[in-house]
């Protein structure tokens, strides 16, 4: 049987989370949808098909869901075989993921390694 995976948010050094901030601001229905493909990848992990994800490059993976605010792309990784890394999210405005957004996440997820070095992950919640 294969585990679930459990969802954290990256945490910056001033202790904000970005992806949670973002989706934090989206309307309430949209919200929903995001805990609904959020529970899709818990229960599927590396195998959840596109639409809902799609590989990036660089480990870096994108959760796709429309919302009230148009197309809503939240970036992670995985991290171990058990657990994602939410990195952050954005509006999706043109037909490629914004470079500086994947940027983004490849920088928080090597920042996120280089402070695993005996911390606990589940701080990182």
């Amino acid at each position: 049987m294969i585990s679930r995976i459990t969802c954290y948010y990256y945490l910056t050094a001033a202790n904000k989370a970005p992806a949670r901030e973002f989706i934090d601001s989206l309307d309430f229905k949209t919200r929903r949808k995001f805990l609904f493909v959020q529970e899709l990848l818990e229960e599927f992990g590396h195998r959840l098909p596109y639409p809902h994800a799609k590989y990036l490059g660089n480990s870096i993976f994108e959760l796709r869901f429309k919302g009230q605010e148009g197309t809503i792309r939240v970036l992670y990784f995985f991290f171990h075989q058990d657990k994602v890394i939410f990195t952050n999210g954005f509006i999706k405005k043109t037909n490629k993921a914004p470079k500086i957004e994947i940027a983004i996440a490849v920088e928080r997820r090597r920042e996120f390694l280089a402070r695993q070095g005996g911390n606990n992950i589940n701080d990182q919640s």
